[in-house]
């Protein structure tokens, strides 16, 4: 039976920033009965998923309409980093926009791994706009047990 870690309090310096913009839409349309226009384009993290069983760890992340030959992916003692890029579509002259909420620009994810991997045997997958990066775990150091011999 593996155990599971949360961290329900770990709050990274840019969730802070997305945590701000959420509010202020909030009051545009809540308050100033403002409707949310078209936004500027934005700093975007994909999301992703970790789990693990007995021999390795699983993270998926969700990179939709993103070319998989231009992810880079790097295991670095107990951290997995994905980074790539999607690019901007060309916007429409002739019509006006109520919403742009698409993700484009460059991202990246470092994410802590829960256990000690054999990162040059890890592994990656992209389908249907998921990306699923299998690592195995390397071997757990056992103690070895010393008998303790009485002297005479």
């Amino acid at each position: 039976m593996s155990t599971l870690r949360l961290t329900p309090f770990t709050w990274e310096v840019e969730d802070l920033g997305g945590l701000r913009g959420s509010v202020d839409r909030m009051l545009d349309e809540l308050v100033l009965h403002k409707p949310r226009m078209a936004a500027q384009p934005k700093a975007w993290k994909p999301a992703v998923e970790m789990f693990e069983t007995n021999a390795e760890i699983f993270v998926r992340a969700e990179l939709p309409n993103i070319d998989p030959k231009k992810v880079e992916i790097t295991v670095i003692d107990d951290t997995v980093t994905v980074r790539g890029e999607t690019k901007h579509e060309e916007e429409q002259k002739d019509c006006n926009y109520y919403y742009r909420e698409f993700a484009y620009g460059t991202f990246t994810r470092v994410l802590r791994l829960p256990a000690a991997v054999k990162g040059a045997e890890a592994t990656a997958v992209y389908k249907d706009g998921v990306l699923e990066v299998k690592i195995p775990k390397a071997a757990e150091i056992k103690p070895i047990p010393v008998k303790v011999q009485v002297g005479a």
